[in-house]
């Protein structure tokens, strides 16, 4: 049986990588579909590459290529990973009261435009259970105060450990705690409602507004201890006039979050996003 794969690879940049990974490749009597590759220098540079191919899952079974594979990566001392299509990324996504993120999000997931299994909807506040409902998803109402914080993101956890490889914010408007991220340990993917690094924190409409901004933006990105300024994956802008106030920011802002937010969760389910300390390499 044919089964597609996705190799990421990190390493020092040296002579040869390409050749030795595409003769690995052939040795498995596999087929490369697709293959990029990007170096942040040719001498003493970063390495990345996505390789996508195709292999007899009967001749090789995902056990031995990923051994075999690493007896080629060691020497070269490589990070990596080896994904596979027929497993989708599983996630859950939070959202307080702005709906607009979530509809976009489902409307690609029920397009199956994205390469990921949505697993729950989960919410401060009642709103958005109906949405859920109708796209016969699981809906959690986890009400939160300052004194319930502590005791609801264990309630989030115990939801989200078993069922999630990531968790997708869209417009939850609560900061996620260090305690929290550290038990999750996993990716976790926001969207800002400004171009970064410009307005981190609330109301960032209305510092654009009082700065008169002639480009408002979106940002999705990795969610870190620093708010706001984890790795970015993706950025989209529009442009705004001095005609514009603040409730036309925010309604042309809406427009701009949902398609970010939504291409930033498709590259992180097909496995194209890669990461540089702070920064991120996104394959097209």
């Amino acid at each position: 049986m044919r089964e597609t794969a996705v190799l990421t690879i990190q390493c020092p940049d040296q002579p040869g990588i390409v050749a030795k990974i595409s003769t690995w490749v052939f040795e498995h009597q596999a087929n490369i579909t697709r293959s990029d590759q990007y170096s942040t220098d040719p001498i003493k540079g970063q390495f990345f590459m996505r390789l996508e191919f195709c292999f007899d899952s009967d001749a090789y079974t995902k056990q031995q290529l990923e051994k075999d594979f690493k007896t080629l990566a060691d020497p070269m001392h490589c990070q990596w990973e080896i994904y596979y299509k027929s497993e989708k990324l599983r996630f859950a996504i939070l959202v307080s009261q702005h709906d607009h993120c979530l509809l976009d999000l489902l409307y690609h997931w029920h397009a199956e435009e994205i390469a990921g299994e949505i697993t729950a909807v989960i919410s401060n506040h009642p709103d958005c259970e109906r949405l859920a409902d109708q796209h016969q998803l699981l809906f959690y109402h986890l009400p939160i105060s300052k004194n319930t914080k502590q005791q609801q993101e264990q309630e989030l956890f115990s939801l989200v450990d078993d069922v999630s490889d990531f968790l997708v914010l869209a417009r939850y408007m609560q900061i996620l705690t260090p305690e929290f991220l550290a038990l999750y340990g996993r990716d976790i993917i926001n969207i800002h409602h400004s171009f970064l690094p410009s307005f981190i924190g609330a109301e960032p409409y209305h510092q654009a507004h009082e700065r008169g901004v002639k480009l408002i933006g979106a940002t999705a990105h990795y969610v870190t201890q620093q708010l706001d300024e984890g790795p970015i994956i993706e950025q989209s802008v529009e442009s705004v006039s001095h005609h514009d106030d603040v409730n036309s920011l925010i309604r042309k802002g809406k427009h701009i979050e949902k398609h970010t937010l939504v291409k930033a969760v498709i590259a992180h389910c097909e496995h194209r996003v890669m990461r540089l300390d702070n920064k991120t390499i996104v394959f097209e």
